[in-house]
This record gives structure tokens, C-alpha cells and sequence, in this order.
């Protein structure tokens, strides 16, 4: 991650220090096992290692699992791993996430602390699309500055920052202004 993070970022360390941004993932499929086994694999991604992971993987039954601990940089959105905890819903689509009661509560509460224990305000709880559109986005790449997947694009974020706020506003924890979008690379 090391290698990674001074190829990308400019700088080499593996290290994840002061995070801004929480992005949202989900692993398209049905079981941790498969998300689980995938990470496991370190195979390279765009022909780089380290191969992807994540920080968290959340199941279907709500059953929240660490993969890496916070102090590490994790492989899961182009240009924002240097700043960013990445958490992985076992799930084929940003619907399935959502209607998934069990799921959703236990990925708002981690969520929420995490918020929490960095300061990161909610308008930084962002989608992996989303991520195109961060201010904290930065990539050294060029051929690289545009890549993003399609989950959790704006719609379903919508959904899940107001699902957020809500568990905010019931225990009274404040979470601060909503997205401020950017795109410096014009994609």
C-alpha cells in the first residue's frame, strides 16, 4: 500500500491518518464469504497490487466484520484511499442495501460512529460513485482521474444520508452540512 499510495497520492506510506471521507460499497454479491474471499485474493486491480479490500464488510444479517484496522490505508476508491474508510455491503444493488432492514441499521450505526470518532461530517458520508465528485479526491494518474464504479450513485445516497441524519437527530449528535461537490478533473 506503501508502493500504492507514493504512485497515486505522491506520498509512501500505508499509513491512514486523520480521515475526512467514509465511502459507501457495495460488493456485488450475496455472502461475505465471496467479499471476504475476493479481498483474501490480493489479486491485482488495473493491473496493480495491492489488490482491493475494505475496511468493513457489513452482511445481510447486520453482522458488522473488520478487515482492516482505521490506522491502515485500504485499496477501495480511486483516489480518495488515502483519506478514506471504505465499508463494503454484502449486496448486488444499492436497492437491495437499502430494503435490507437488518443490514441498514447496523451500517448507519458504524457509520455514525465512525462520523463520530474523525469528525467527519455527513456531507462527507459519501457513495463510490460519489466519489468522482469529492473536494478530497486526489489522483496522480491521469488515466486514472475519471475511474469510478457505479455504486451508490446520488439517488441512493440521498436516501441513506437522510436514514443517517434521522439516527443523528434521535441521539442528538450533530452531523454537520451535506455534500459540497467537486470535479477538478472535469470527467
Amino acid at each position: 500500500m506503501a508502493a500504492y499510495s507514493k504512485r497515486h497520492y505522491g506520498k509512501r506510506t500505508y499509513r491512514l491518518t486523520s480521515p475526512k471521507v467514509i465511502i459507501e460499497h457495495y460488493t456485488d454479491g450475496t455472502s461475505f464469504s465471496s467479499a471476504w474471499n475476493t479481498f483474501a485474493a490480493n489479486s491485482p486491480h488495473n493491473g496493480e497490487l495491492p489488490g482491493t479490500c475494505a475496511h468493513f464488510i457489513i452482511d445481510r444479517d447486520g453482522t458488522i466484520y473488520q478487515l482492516v484496522r482505521l490506522r491502515i490505508r485500504c485499496r477501495h476508491a480511486v483516489g480518495m484511499n488515502y483519506t478514506a474508510i471504505g465499508i463494503e455491503h454484502v449486496g448486488t444493488s444499492d436497492h437491495m442495501v437499502l430494503s435490507d432492514v437488518a443490514q441498514m441499521r447496523s451500517s448507519l450505526r458504524l457509520t455514525l460512529w465512525l462520523m463520530q470518532k474523525f469528525g467527519i461530517n455527513i456531507g462527507n458520508v459519501i457513495g463510490h460513485r460519489e466519489s468522482l465528485y469529492s473536494p478530497y479526491r486526489h489522483e496522480l494518474y491521469p488515466s486514472w482521474q475519471c475511474l469510478v464504479h457505479a455504486d451508490w450513485p446520488h439517488w441512493a445516497m440521498r436516501k441513506y444520508r437522510r436514514r443517517l441524519r434521522d439516527l443523528a437527530d434521535r441521539r442528538g449528535v450533530a452531523v454537520g452540512k451535506g455534500p459540497v461537490w467537486d470535479n477538478v478533473y472535469h470527467c
